[in-house]
């Protein structure tokens, strides 16, 4: 029998609370009147607002509050608001919710930093496992979803309870179907916890603590980040926007002039410029697609464009339009058609979904839109990154970790010559240089060697290829296609033997890592997040080197990842209000912050980020600042 109570007053709010340690708490939103036209913006924290707010401290009770409903009597505004403050920020209460990155999103537009200690039981449940081999993924950890098939709940959905209403519309009085469905998401979310907690403890108990001590605690963060969003220089990018149009209309004219009528599209994918590619031109296969047939890729056109300079000059031309074409079509549609498709007018800002255990390896990831593949400004034709422009009086500031992952694998491997380097604040890249050429550290520094520059871009590829046990083959078409540089199998070959010989702590840590990795068919973080590897121990080669390699990604890359995550928490705990975190790139920290405290935030950021990470950790971590008007105009920061 459930005991769902309405409470419309501050004392019995308080009464109901007690002196409880451990609280699920969860809001109910409505869109802000002049918004009411879009369901979505509901749960949008710039265009909504809380009209509802439950809390249950024992599994099947809890109490719903009027907040902001237009029918009913409402809770006194002020006292609420206070009661939450002092809820959300006492560090001795286990503070419980189901999707905890959206309450802190709508407590943020308040002006409210959830503080620890807290815990996300959609967090949680993607680190509970579905199978035998595999955890739960976010589809799977919706909060009805998981109370109807965990706690075997009779779950009343949204809709069956507002009828086409928004939730401030209902009356909480007279239909208790609205005081029940409030107060049952934070009792399922209270149930969750217990549940959750009794699996961990059982089976993965280091989960439980990535759950408690960085998974939680970056959902706060996620939901400060969408709620600040991203500003954007929207009459640059509508400049950008024409002017692209104009210079792909006339490269689609000296394409046709070659081709004639064909249609190539908007991307120069269409079945019509393969037909011809492969058909009339009777060019070679060189690659194909997974259901193997043509391919017409990036990479297929630079292979094409290789061969047609030996075999077919007559058509490199033809090449090199299309691939330009191609490039400006594709950051067009990506950069700026697709970021002003998810600009919030009211903010002048897009809001991106940034998910914090949606990949194998637990790094964070980016949607709707995704702003971590922007492209550098090397390689950048149209200068995406300078429509992330900071208002007046402000700048962008980024921190980004420098070579993470390969000082996670230099504490990994107890490499004496990868450690050493980091150690003496040396250039691992001249190391490997040294090591690949057989040469001395001081002559792989030298940048007056006519060979420097090749030397070097083939060394930071290898090395950031090694970490994963390249093959080869890999390394070839990495250097091709990264770098610009090629290089024969054989050749690439003799770079690895030589980089194995250099440094032989490495190849052994692989080795062992592989070696678990068959014998438990799992791999884990420094932490203990796991990563389950179904094929590692298949006959299919291809399938067990895969599984191979990730079982030397996740250690690393997932690692990595958690350092950043735990500096994400560390920045959270101690953060002043002027700094505003907007945007997280793999190893990168993006924020808004006024001009006259750009160094101040410099310094208390690379403070949080270069503390050691725990006490076996014996390589420096190095955060390296930028800042400037602009994304694309930052400048470094001097010491």
């Amino acid at each position: 029998m459930k005991d769902y109570k309405l409470v419309n007053k501050i004392e019995n709010v308080k009464e109901y609370i007690g002196d409880s340690k451990i609280i699920a708490f969860d809001f109910e939103t409505a869109p802000d009147d002049e918004y009411r036209n879009n369901t979505d913006a509901a749960l949008d924290s710039n265009r909504a607002h809380i009209v509802g707010c439950s809390f249950s401290i024992k599994e099947d009770t809890g109490i719903y509050i009027p907040v902001a409903h237009k029918e009913g009597t409402n809770i006194n505004y002020i006292d609420f608001l206070n009661f939450l403050i002092e809820f959300l920020t006492n560090n001795s209460i286990i503070k419980i919710a189901h999707n905890l990155a959206f309450e802190s999103s709508f407590a943020y537009a308040l002006g409210i930093v959830i503080k620890e200690k807290t815990y996300d039981t959609m967090a949680a449940a993607q680190l509970t496992m579905k199978g035998d081999y595999g955890f739960r993924n976010l589809a799977d950890s919706g909060l009805k979803k998981l109370a109807k098939e965990l706690l075997n709940e009779d779950v009343t959905t949204f809709d069956q309870v507002t009828q086409g209403k928004f939730f401030d519309e209902l009356h909480p009085r007279e239909n208790m179907y609205a005081v029940a469905y409030g107060a049952a998401d934070s009792d399922y979310a209270l149930k969750l916890y217990h549940l959750f907690n009794h699996w961990f403890d059982k089976w993965l108990p280091k989960h439980r603590w990535i759950v408690e001590n960085i998974e939680s605690q970056i959902s706060v963060y996620l939901g400060m980040m969408k709620h600040n969003g991203i500003p954007l220089d929207i009459e640059l990018m509508r400049k950008r926007q024409e002017e692209t149009d104009d210079e792909m209309a006339q490269l689609k004219k000296d394409i046709s002039f070659i081709i004639g009528d064909v249609d190539i599209g908007a991307n120069a994918s269409t079945l019509a410029f393969k037909r011809y590619l492969y058909n009339d031109l009777k060019l070679p296969v060189l690659k194909t697609t997974e259901k193997d047939s043509a391919a017409a890729d990036d990479m297929t056109l630079v292979l094409l464009k290789e061969y047609c300079e030996k075999e077919r000059p007559d058509l490199v031309k033809l090449f090199t339009l299309i691939q330009e074409y191609r490039k400006l079509g594709k950051i067009k549609s990506t950069y700026i058609s697709g970021y002003l498709r998810y600009l919030n007018k009211k903010t002048n800002r897009i809001h991106p979904n940034i998910l914090s255990l949606s990949t194998e390896t637990s790094r964070m990831s980016c949607s709707m839109p995704n702003c971590q593949n922007m492209p550098r400004k090397g390689n950048d034709p149209i200068g995406v990154r300078n429509f992330i422009k900071a208002p007046d009086g402000f700048s962008i500031l980024s921190l980004d970790f420098s070579q993470i992952e390969l000082r996670v694998l230099a504490f990994y491997s107890q490499d004496k010559n990868m450690v050493n380097t980091y150690n003496n604040d040396g250039d691992i890249h001249a190391m490997t240089t040294a090591v690949i050429y057989n040469t001395t550290y001081e002559e792989a520094k030298n940048k007056d060697d006519p060979n420097y520059k090749e030397h070097r871009s083939i060394a930071k590829n290898t090395n950031f290829g090694m970490a994963y046990s390249i093959f080869p083959k890999g390394l070839q078409k990495t250097l091709k296609f990264k770098a610009g540089i090629n290089k024969t199998v054989e050749e690439c070959e003799n770079i690895l033997s030589n980089l194995k010989a250099g440094y032989p702590q490495m190849v052994s840590w692989q080795n062992n890592e592989k070696r678990k990795a068959h014998k438990y068919c799992y791999s884990e973080t420094w932490f203990g997040y796991r990563r389950y590897l179904k094929g590692i121990n298949s006959n299919e080669w291809g399938i067990k080197s895969f599984a191979e390699r990730c079982a030397l990604n996740t250690p690393i890359q997932g690692t990595a990842s958690q350092i950043l995550k735990l500096a994400c928490v560390r920045i959270l705990q101690n953060m002043p209000d002027y700094i505003k975190p907007i945007l997280q790139i793999h190893d990168e920290l993006v924020f808004i912050v006024p001009n006259d405290k750009v160094k101040k935030s410099v310094k208390f950021i690379k403070q949080m980020m270069e503390v050691k990470p725990f006490d076996e950790f014996n390589v420096p971590l190095i955060a390296e600042a930028e800042y400037g008007p602009t994304f694309g105009t930052m400048k470094e920061m001097e010491e």
